[in-house]
Parts: C-alpha cells; sequence; structure tokens
C-alpha cells in the first residue's frame, strides 16, 4: 500500500508546478462553472489542507485516540488566496517535502493504527493515507477539468468525446 500511497504523495508537488507555471492564466484561473473551483482554487484548499493531513498522519502515529475535524483558518485562506499560482505551488512543494519526511518512516505495521475521526468513526492509518492520495488526485482531476471546459466549448464536433469530463453548469 505504502509503494502506491508515497509515489502520488510525492510526485503531486511537481504536476501542480508543472500546470501552475506552464499554463496560461486564463485557464489555471477560469472556474468551469460558477459554483465550481478553478485550478488556482484547487491549489488553495489543498494547500490549506495539507497541515491537517499531516497533523493527522503524527496524531495516528502517537497514538492520539481522536482526529481533529478540518476547520480552515479564514485569515489563512485568505492569506494564501492573495499568492500568485507559483507562489502557491512553490508553498505546497515545500510543505509536501516536510510531510513527506514524517510519511516515509511509516512501515507496514502502522497502518493498522487506528484513531476516531468525529464525523466518520474508527479509521487506520492505511484509510487517511489513502484518503490523502485519493484527495491529491481528485483535486488535480478537478483542476484540470476546470482547464478542460474552454477547449471542450471550442473542440465544435470533437466536444463528443469529452462528455464524461464536461462540468455541468
Amino acid at each position: 500500500m505504502l509503494n502506491q500511497i508515497i509515489p502520488i504523495l510525492e510526485s503531486t508537488p511537481q504536476r501542480w508546478a508543472r500546470m501552475l507555471g506552464d499554463y496560461p492564466a486564463e485557464l489555471t484561473g477560469r472556474k468551469p462553472a460558477p459554483s465550481e473551483w478553478s485550478a488556482v482554487e484547487c491549489i488553495v484548499h489543498m494547500l490549506e489542507s495539507e497541515p491537517l493531513f499531516h497533523h493527522r498522519l503524527k496524531a495516528f502515529l502517537a497514538g492520539e485516540p481522536t482526529l481533529s475535524p478540518f476547520n480552515p483558518d479564514p485569515e489563512e485562506t485568505k492569506a494564501i488566496a492573495a499568492m500568485s499560482p507559483a507562489e502557491l505551488a512553490a508553498a505546497f512543494a515545500a510543505q509536501r517535502a516536510e510531510n513527506l519526511a514524517t510519511v516515509r518512516k511509516v512501515v507496514a505495521d502502522d497502518l493498522a493504527r487506528t484513531s476516531t475521526h468525529t464525523r466518520l468513526g474508527p479509521l487506520t492509518l492505511a484509510n487517511h493515507l489513502s484518503e490523502w492520495a485519493a484527495h491529491d488526485l481528485s483535486h488535480t482531476v478537478q483542476a484540470e477539468e476546470a482547464m478542460m471546459q474552454p477547449l471542450i466549448e471550442a473542440a465544435g464536433p470533437f466536444h463528443i468525446f469529452f462528455e464524461a469530463h464536461k462540468v455541468k453548469a
């Protein structure tokens, strides 16, 4: 399991650095629909979530019985949202590099460690790490789909090949 999760957690910052560094702002800042997030909004969320994932990982490893809920600090979110795309990618990469140092200390026996989420109930460290990697992939795909929307619209008759990726308004 760790051999699946760690490569995802390791590669996500590079994917975001390429996306936010190479793609035009008209794509990365564009919302696919009024209630959906742009790519930049996705990375803002990932950056504000990253400390929570690390905190929960340390809680599992320390044997803490209860996991804290996700309550982002509005002021911190505001400060993160004010960063440029390049700054967001760099901040995410730096924070992830620190967090990976802890992830790499996890051994197979640790995966069965348990704690209780206040809303979801009992969880294992394996559940937590899987959710972390899925969270990375989910928001990266969400960002890519947001950027696809104007391209799908401009594809004319080819739009039929992208039905699974169309964001419904």
